[in-house]
């Protein structure tokens, strides 16, 4: 399969990658699925996927845990080794284009403590649209993970 391919199946085709790498094939090894399985599993358990209710969390909290994939990312590529290559192309991407327009937006006010109402307000929108675009990320590696996909389990 190729790169192009695997975006366009999980609706990922907003992320701006240069056309030969998207020609790229797509031939995930043990070390991609096993690091897309550790990432994974950080995804779908913190805020970055799961709905937030207006009157639930803080913003603060929200915040801290999208710039904690950062860190996240970095130790699942550096244990998983050079050899997690196909799964490093994807998670830097995301990282760069998706997670960090959002921390950038946001962490220094956080840090501040600056926030205003109507700031909550624009916060928690732009973090449901980043959730959108997670959610499909999750999607993405639960499928290089070769895993069922849990990413919309609820609990009821």
């Amino acid at each position: 399969m190729q790169l192009k391919k695997l975006l366009e199946k999980w609706d990922l085709t907003s992320l701006k990658i240069r056309a030969p790498f998207m020609e790229m094939s797509w031939e995930p090894r043990d070390e991609d699925k096993t690091a897309a399985w550790e990432l994974y599993v950080e995804l779908i358990t913190r805020v970055a996927t799961q709905h937030l209710d207006p009157d639930e969390g803080d913003e603060a909290s929200a915040v801290e845990s999208i710039a904690d994939l950062f860190p996240l990312t970095r130790e699942t590529i550096k244990r998983n080794g050079r050899y997690c290559i196909n799964f490093t192309r994807i998670a830097v991407v995301v990282l760069n284009q998706k997670v960090r327009p959002f921390t950038a937006k946001w962490h220094r006010r956080i840090l501040d403590a600056a926030l205003t109402d109507a700031d909550r307000s624009v916060l928690r929108a732009d973090l449901r649209e980043l959730q959108t675009d997670l959610r499909n990320y999750t999607r993405l590696l639960a499928d290089l993970a070769c895993v069922e996909d849990l990413t919309d389990l609820e609990i009821l």
